[in-house]
Order: structure tokens, then C-alpha cells, then sequence
């Protein structure tokens, strides 16, 4: 069995040699006290080097970086207002669902401007930057404010209209950005009938939805069932008839659903021979050309899709006098009064409580506006 080896206390030059060693090992820094190991050493100077901030700047600090992160997510959240030069904004990045502007309307905007500054910013996205050319931002909303603030600048040549201002949005898919561009105009300046259904059927055509059905269904989805039926009626109208109408945004409801049904009906070459006939002053002149078609059209009998005998004597669909009209569904509507007010009254195999609960919603809208 080994013997077990005895310690000994160091005597005071053993520990004198030992410090001598360490010193030459260590270099020739001086050590604070012994018995201090050098990375405490290190740590000591270096912390003696750092000048000691106080309570208040450390705090400003720190007020500091909390404001710089918070305006760097406002700015990626597009949340920041920030004055555009006009040259830097595209108006036409996304075909646009307004298609006249009234001038009036326009005059009232740019004196108000001028008056008061532009109170409401636009919005834009960024687009891709090319090469040799500044920034270029498109417009996703703000069409007539941006009109207007041009409008002035030519007429002014003020520096202070040379700018827009404007919230950069961040960028969106092309059917957020087709929805938000309806909306916009939807509350601000309600979109004529052509306009909807023109609007859908571009759309879909560059991509942004499946087709002109899902355009119209994601783009007007807080709107009724009615109202969308109508949409699609409007753009089946732009489809077929777009590059030969003169006047769309003048079609009444009423004419662009006679116009759509004589659509469904398969008279589309005989309405394109009709408006290719003359070239109409107005849109009444434009009217009189179509609607002989749209009469001759509604006399002609549909067929029964379960076969059959044909019926004997065609029935008549459009208005049957003043206060009568028979829809190509076969319901009837006639209108009357009383010593209480106005009547309608609906007689049809195809009314249900469904289509009814949408009429109700569809009158009430129309009185709300």
C-alpha cells in the first residue's frame, strides 16, 4: 500500500519565488493585492475605463430606442403620413373603377384644397424601382384628391402643391389592392352600375381573381345577394357590349337588366349591328338604337328546358304598361296606391322567402341612400 505524501505550509520564500514566477510569466503588469487572478484584473480595468452614465441619460436612452422602434413599425405597417413629389406617383399602376369624375365635384375638392390643405392623405404602395429612376410609388386609392392637387400645381406652379401627401401601404396582393380601391370609392363615391361590373371583369382578366364571378363575389362581399346579381348583369354587358357603347355609366338598373337579359338571350350580334349603325349623339340617342332589339327580344318565347310543346302565343317580358312589369323569370310587378302611400305587389312561382328577404334588403338600401 503507498504511502500517503505529506503537506507542508510553504514557507515565505517558497511563496516569494512562486509570486516571482507568476510575474514573469504573466508579464510585467502590475498585480492589485495578491491573490487576484488576471481575468479579474482585466475586468477591474476595463470597468474603471467605462464612464458611469446617470439615472436620467440612461433613461432618455432608452425613451429613445423605444420611439425609433416604434416609428420603424409604423412606417412598415404604413401607418407614417409622408409628402410624395407628384412625378413619383402612378395613377395608372392599376386600371382605375371610375370612369367619369363629375367637374363640379372636382372644382369643389381643388378650391377646398387650395382653402384649407389636403386634410385626407392617398395611398400607395411601392413599386419595383428601375434602373436610373427615383422611387415610383402606385396609386391605391385617392384617385381625385391626386387630380385635384395637380390640377393646382399646373395652375399655380406652387411649390407647396408640388407634393402630395401620402400613407405607403405596404405591398399588397392585386386582389387586396382591387378591393380596397372599390371600397374606397364605394364609401366616399358610390360607383355607377357599369362601373361595378367593369371593374370585376378587368380584375379577373389581369389575374387578380379565378374569374369575373369571384371578382364580383370578393370585391362587393358586404353587399347583397341582390346587389352582386346586378353586378354580374352589368358585367356581362361590358363583356359583350363594352367596346361598342358610348355612354355605359349613363345605364339606368332598369335598362342594364333588360340590356342583360337580352344577352342571356343570345341577342348579342343583333345589338352590335344596331349600335354600329349610327354613332349617337347622347345616351338616349344610343338607347333608341338597342331598345326595338330588346323589345323584339322579350317577345321571343324561351325554351322550356324539360321539352314539350311550345307554347301557343309568346308572353310578354319587360314592362307591360306604366305601372306593370313581367321579369324573364316570370314574375309580375305591379305598382299601385292607396290613401296610406305606395304598393308593390309580386306575383310568381319563383318568389321564395329567400328572394324576398333580399328585396326587402335590396328597397331598404335604396331608401337609405
Amino acid at each position: 500500500m503507498a504511502k500517503r505524501r505529506r503537506l507542508e505550509t510553504p514557507s515565505t520564500a517558497d511563496l516569494d519565488r512562486i509570486e516571482q514566477q507568476f510575474r514573469s510569466e504573466t508579464g510585467d503588469r502590475p498585480v492589485i493585492g495578491r491573490g487576484i487572478a488576471p481575468i479579474s484584473q482585466v475586468a477591474a480595468e476595463s470597468a474603471a475605463m467605462v464612464p458611469v452614465e446617470s439615472t436620467e441619460v440612461r433613461a432618455a436612452r432608452a425613451r429613445s430606442e423605444a420611439d425609433a422602434s416604434r416609428l420603424a413599425d409604423a412606417e412598415a405597417r404604413g401607418l407614417l403620413i409622408v409628402e410624395l413629389p407628384l412625378e413619383q406617383v402612378d395613377e395608372t399602376a392599376m386600371i382605375r373603377d371610375r370612369m367619369v369624375m363629375n367637374e363640379d365635384e372636382l372644382m369643389e375638392l381643388r378650391l377646398s384644397i387650395a382653402a384649407n390643405g389636403q386634410r385626407l392623405p392617398i395611398e400607395v404602395f411601392e413599386m419595383e424601382q428601375a434602373d436610373g429612376q427615383g422611387p415610383r410609388y402606385g396609386l391605391l386609392s385617392g384617385y381625385r384628391r391626386l387630380h385635384a392637387v395637380r390640377a393646382l400645381h399646373e395652375l399655380t406652379q406652387s411649390e407647396k402643391h408640388g407634393r402630395i401627401r401620402a400613407l405607403v401601404r405596404p405591398r399588397t396582393e392585386a386582389d387586396e389592392a382591387f378591393v380596397a380601391m372599390v371600397e374606397e370609392n364605394e364609401v366616399r363615391e358610390e360607383l355607377s352600375h357599369f362601373e361595378r361590373g367593369r371593374i370585376a371583369v378587368i380584375a379577373a382578366n389581369q389575374g387578380a381573381f379565378a374569374n369575373t364571378e369571384d371578382a364580383v363575389n370578393k370585391l362587393f362581399a358586404t353587399g347583397s345577394k341582390a346587389k352582386r346579381s346586378k353586378v354580374r348583369s352589368f358585367a356581362l354587358i361590358f363583356e359583350e357590349l363594352g367596346d361598342m357603347l358610348h355612354f355605359p355609366e349613363a345605364l339606368t338598373e332598369r335598362r342594364g337588366l333588360r340590356l342583360s337579359a337580352a344577352l342571356r338571350g343570345g341577342a348579342e350580334s343583333r345589338l352590335r349591328q344596331a349600335l354600329s349603325s349610327h354613332h349617337p349623339a347622347d345616351a338616349e340617342a344610343e338607347w333608341a338604337l338597342v331598345e326595338p332589339v330588346l323589345e323584339a327580344s322579350e317577345l321571343t318565347p324561351r325554351p322550356s328546358p324539360r321539352g314539350g310543346r311550345p307554347r301557343t302565343a309568346p308572353v310578354r317580358q319587360g314592362w307591360i304598361d306604366d305601372l306593370t312589369i313581367r321579369t324573364s323569370s316570370g314574375i309580375v310587378i305591379r305598382r299601385g296606391r292607396d290613401e296610406k302611400g305606395h304598393t308593390l305587389r309580386l306575383e310568381g312561382r319563383a318568389l321564395d322567402d329567400d328572394l324576398m328577404d333580399s328585396l326587402m334588403a335590396e328597397i331598404r338600401s335604396l331608401l337609405e341612400r
